[in-house]
């Protein structure tokens, strides 16, 4: 029988690799390691991921309920679904349930040691719930790890963690390496100017919360911070200029009454 000319050549093509597994894998053994895909989910894991990124969704959009529901889908599809525990305990945190969060948080850790979004997550719990010097260890896990898209987040939150325990050296390094990660981060650079100006370095103050403001984030204590700076400088045109900011954008904030008393020490 004369075969298509497409066939054979498929035919020839998985004959080869047939040989080729067999004597790489030393005659039947196991095939070479390969890091799992989307391919290799079943179909119970593939739904749990679809209820976990309505989960998502709902979450973004502060429908705590329906997120927390769609989250117990996705573990009844896929109980060890560690982002879908990691989820519903960043959910509790906001709701204030602490022990739920706490408990979700280390069901996630059990499954996923070595995820840094997760481990980030959970050392910014453990800062928020007076467990500063214990949430380092996650942030620096989480700094370390190659996969971490985002490390400069851990790297703020630790900076934020340093200046809870009021180690204000630890702080200054953290945010620094943050700096030098995303240098346009209004976080980062707010901090990093508390920091100067609470120490005396005006100047340097300056440089940082003039960053923030030329990206035009004028949130009232970033605005407070900026006319603090100033008035130590010595700029009172600058200073003014601010405190006209502060005043039209935030009449009714305690930074504008702050203003108002003449409370710049406080």
């Amino acid at each position: 029988m004369k075969m298509n000319s497409s066939r054979v050549l498929v035919w020839l093509i998985l004959l080869v690799s047939t040989l080729f597994t067999g004597c790489a894998s030393g005659g039947g053994g196991k095939s070479p390691a390969e890091l799992p895909t989307a391919f290799d989910q079943t179909d119970a894991q593939k739904r749990a991921r679809i209820r976990l990124q309505l989960a998502v969704d709902y979450y973004e959009q502060r429908q705590l309920q329906v997120a927390l529901g769609e989250i117990k889908q996705a573990l009844h599809a896929d109980p060890g679904l560690s982002d879908a525990h990691s989820l519903r305990a960043l959910i509790y945190m906001d709701m204030g349930e602490t022990q739920l969060a706490e408990e979700n948080f280390q069901q996630a850790m059990r499954l996923a040691p070595n995820n840094p979004e997760l481990n980030n997550n959970y050392g910014w719990f453990l800062c928020q719930n007076g467990r500063p010097a214990q949430a380092l260890a996650y942030f620096d896990a989480a700094v370390k790890n190659r996969t971490y898209q985002s490390p400069e987040k851990a790297l703020n939150n630790a900076g934020v963690c340093n200046l809870k325990a009021k180690d204000l050296p630890a702080a200054e390094r953290s945010f620094s390496q943050a700096f030098q990660l995303d240098p346009g981060n209004p976080i980062t650079n707010v901090n990093l100017a508390k920091i100067y100006y609470d120490r005396g370095d005006a100047e340097r103050a300056k440089f940082y919360i003039g960053r923030v403001l030329r990206d035009d984030v004028m949130a009232a204590d970033v605005l407070w911070l900026a006319i603090k700076i100033e008035r130590r400088l010595g700029d009172k045109t600058a200073e003014n200029s601010l405190a006209t900011q502060l005043r039209r954008r935030h009449p009714n904030s305690p930074e504008y009454a702050a203003y108002q008393r003449g409370a710049f020490n406080e």
